[in-house]
C-alpha cells in the first residue's frame, strides 16, 4: 500500500551510504578502497591470454566491488556538496575523495589496457565464459583505438582531477552562490535560480522579461570568467581526445561512450534542424493566442491565461503516484520506495544545487532524487521525470554494477515517458476544453524544451568545440550562440540581446560535453513508444518494461531493435515530429 500522506518537503537522508564522513564506516570504506586497489594491482603479472576463466571472473568481481566502494564514497561527497555548494568542508571532501579515487583507479588501470590489447579471438573466449559481463566487456573494447599507454592514462587521470573536474567544481561553486533580485507586487525579493525561473511562466509579460533579464544580467556579470572556464574545458577535451587519443571529432567521444554511431546522432540532429518550422509555426500561433504584437524570447513559456494554482507537495506526490499506479502498480511501488527510504531532497535552500536530478549509486541501493519543489505544475512534471529515472534504475537492478545503468540517451526513456503519462492522465481527467487546450500547449512547450532546445544546444557545442581550439574568444562564442538562436527561431521569435549569455548558464555543456542530445534522443524515442502504447494499450507495458529492465546490459541499437525500432531509419526520428505536427494542426484548427 502506497501513501503520500506522511511525505513532507525536506532534505534527504544519506545514512544508507554513511552516517557522516567522520564516521568509522566512512574511514573503513576508504581503507577498503585502498586495500582493494593494492590487491587488484597484484593481478597484473597473472594476466595473459591463457589466464583461467575462474581467475578472469574473480578479478571482474573484485573490480566491481572496488568500483562500488568508490561510487559510494563519491556519491556521498557529491550529495553533501549539492546540499550546500557553498559549504567549504563539502567542497574539500569532494576534492579529497576524487584524489583517493584517482589513485585507486590508476592502480587498476592495467586491467582495461590489458583487455583492449587482446585479439578479438582471445577476447571472445573470455566473454563467452562470463556472459553476465558480456556488454561491459564489449563496450570497453569500443575505445581500443583511442587508448594510450598506461603511464599516459595515469597522467590523464591525475590531470582530470586537477583540471576538468576542478574547473567544473569552480563553475558550480560560482553559479550556485548566485542570488537574484526581482520586484514582485512592488517588493524586491531575493531568489534562488529555481525561484526566479518560475516567473518565466507567469502571465505578466513584464515579469517574464524582468526574470530573464535578471538571470542573464547575473550570468553576464561573470560572463567573461564563466566563458574562460568553458574555453579551458573545451580545450582540455579537444587536446586530450582529438589531438592525443585521435577520436574523429569532439562529439565522437560521447557517441562512442553511448555506443551510438556518429551518423545516427548526426541524423537525429539534422532531423531536428529540418523540423524547426514546426516549433516556429507553434510560436507564431502562440503569439496570436496571447495577443502579443511582438513575440520575444521572454514569451516562449508564457501561459495562455493567469494561473495561481499551486500544488502542495502532498498533492504532487498523490498526483504522480496515481498516474504511475494507473499505468502499472510496479511503477507506483518503486516511487514509494524512493520516498519511503528518505532519498528525496525537495527543499528550497540558498546554496543548494539548482535544478533536479536522480543519482543512482549502485544496483543494491535505491536512487536519490534532488528536487527544488515550489508548487508549480512544472514542478509536478519534474517530480514525475526524476522518479522515472529512479524507476528505470530500480527496474534494471538485477544487473551487475557495470551493466545496470543505461547510457545517457536511453537513460532519458523512463523519465520522459513518465511525464507523458502524467499529462495524459491530466488530459483524461479534464473536461474543460480550454484547460485541455492549455495542457496540449504545455506539452508543446515541454517538447520544445526537451527536443529542439537541447538539439540546438548540441549544435552550438559542435560549433564551440570547433571554434575554441582555433582561438575564438568569449565575444565570438556569444555571436555564434545568437546565430544558433536565430537559425532555431527564424522570424517567429525576437531574440533579445542578453540571451547571448544563455550558454554560460547550461551546466551540462560544462560538466558533460554533448550530454544534451540525450534529451532530444530520449524524447523522440518516447514519442514513438507512446504512440505504440496508445495503439496497443496494456499489451505494450511488458514490452516497455523489458526496455527498462535491460538497463545498460545491451547496446541501444540492440534494445531498440528488440522493441521493433530502427534508429538508423530517418522515419524513426521523423515519427516523433509527425506526432508534434498532428498536435499543432489540432491547435491551429481550434484557433
Amino acid at each position: 500500500m502506497t501513501s503520500g500522506s506522511s511525505f513532507q518537503q525536506k532534505k534527504w537522508s544519506l545514512t544508507d551510504l554513511f552516517t557522516d564522513h567522520h564516521s568509522d564506516e566512512f574511514k573503513q570504506s576508504i581503507e577498503r578502497l585502498n586495500a582493494g586497489a593494492i590487491e587488484i594491482s597484484l593481478w597484473r603479472e597473472k594476466l595473459s591470454a591463457s589466464v583461467s576463466l575462474d581467475d578472469f571472473h574473480t578479478i571482474l568481481k573484485k573490480l566491481e566491488a572496488l568500483t562500488e566502494t568508490g561510487h559510494r564514497l563519491m556519491a556521498y561527497s557529491e550529495m553533501r556538496f549539492y546540499e550546500d555548494t557553498q559549504n567549504t568542508e563539502a567542497i574539500a571532501l569532494v576534492g579529497k575523495i576524487e584524489s583517493i579515487l584517482t589513485e585507486a583507479n590508476n592502480q587498476s588501470l592495467f586491467f582495461p589496457l590489458w583487455w583492449k590489447s587482446l585479439s578479438d579471438e582471445d577476447a571472445e573466449k573470455f566473454i563467452a565464459g562470463t556472459p553476465e559481463y558480456r556488454y561491459f566487456l564489449l563496450q570497453m573494447r569500443n575505445t581500443k583505438d583511442y587508448t594510450l599507454p598506461e603511464s599516459s592514462e595515469q597522467i590523464i587521470n591525475i590531470k582530470n582531477m586537477s583540471g576538468f573536474s576542478a574547473l567544473n567544481t569552480i563553475y558550480e561553486s560560482i553559479t550556485n552562490r548566485y542570488q537574484y533580485s526581482l520586484t514582485i507586487d512592488g517588493k524586491e525579493q531575493k531568489l534562488t535560480r529555481g525561484g526566479l525561473m518560475q516567473y518565466v511562466r507567469e502571465d505578466d509579460p513584464e515579469l517574464r522579461s524582468a526574470a530573464y533579464q535578471e538571470l542573464y544580467s547575473v550570468y553576464g556579470n561573470d560572463g567573461k570568467i564563466l566563458g574562460q572556464i568553458y574555453q579551458s574545458i573545451v580545450r582540455d577535451w579537444y587536446y586530450e581526445n582529438v589531438k592525443v587519443r585521435k577520436y574523429p571529432s569532439s562529439i565522437s567521444v560521447r557517441n562512442i561512450d553511448n555506443d551510438i554511431p556518429d551518423d545516427v546522432v548526426d541524423l537525429m540532429l539534422e532531423t531536428c534542424r529540418k523540423n524547426k518550422t514546426i516549433f516556429q509555426r507553434y510560436f507564431k500561433l502562440k503569439k496570436k493566442m496571447l495577443g502579443l504584437e511582438t513575440f520575444n524570447r521572454y514569451d516562449i513559456y508564457a501561459p495562455l491565461k493567469k494561473s495561481d494554482k499551486k500544488y502542495s507537495f502532498e498533492e504532487a506526490y498523490t498526483t504522480v503516484e496515481k498516474c504511475f499506479s494507473d499505468f502499472d502498480q510496479d511503477f507506483a511501488d518503486m516511487m514509494f520506495k524512493v520516498f519511503n527510504e528518505d532519498h528525496v531532497d525537495s527543499e528550497i535552500r540558498h546554496g543548494k544545487r539548482d535544478g533536479a536530478f536522480c543519482l543512482t549509486v549502485s544496483p543494491s541501493l535505491t536512487p536519490w532524487v534532488l528536487l527544488n519543489y515550489q508548487g508549480k505544475a512544472s514542478d509536478v512534471s519534474t517530480m514525475a521525470h526524476e522518479l522515472g529515472h529512479a524507476i528505470h534504475s530500480l527496474s534494471a537492478n538485477r544487473h551487475n554494477l557495470f551493466e545496470s545503468h543505461a547510457c545517457l540517451p536511453m537513460a532519458e526513456t523512463a523519465s520522459t515517458f513518465a511525464e507523458m503519462i502524467l499529462i495524459d492522465a491530466m488530459l483524461t481527467k479534464e473536461t474543460d476544453p480550454d484547460v485541455r487546450r492549455d495542457l496540449i500547449m504545455q506539452q508543446m512547450d515541454d517538447n520544445y524544451a526537451t527536443i529542439q532546445r537541447q538539439a540546438y544546444f548540441a549544435l552550438f557545442e559542435k560549433t564551440a568545440h570547433e571554434m575554441i581550439p582555433d582561438g575564438a574568444d568569449v565575444d565570438a562564442l556569444n555571436a555564434a550562440y545568437l546565430e544558433n538562436l536565430q537559425d532555431q527561431f527564424g522570424d517567429s521569435v525576437l531574440v533579445n540581446d542578453e540571451f547571448k549569455w544563455e550558454w554560460t548558464s547550461i551546466p551540462h555543456i560544462f560538466s558533460t560535453p554533448f550530454y544534451v542530445y540525450a534529451y532530444a534522443f530520449g524524447q523522440l524515442l518516447v514519442l514513438s513508444l507512446y504512440k505504440k502504447y496508445k495503439t496497443e494499450g496494456a499489451a505494450f507495458i511488458p514490452q516497455y518494461k523489458k526496455i527498462l529492465e535491460a538497463g545498460g546490459s545491451k547496446s541501444p541499437e540492440a534494445i531498440l531493435t528488440e522493441a521493433g525500432f530502427n534508429f538508423r531509419d530517418p522515419a524513426f526520428w521523423q515519427g516523433g515530429f509527425d506526432i508534434l505536427e498532428a498536435n499543432l494542426k489540432t491547435l491551429e484548427a481550434d484557433l
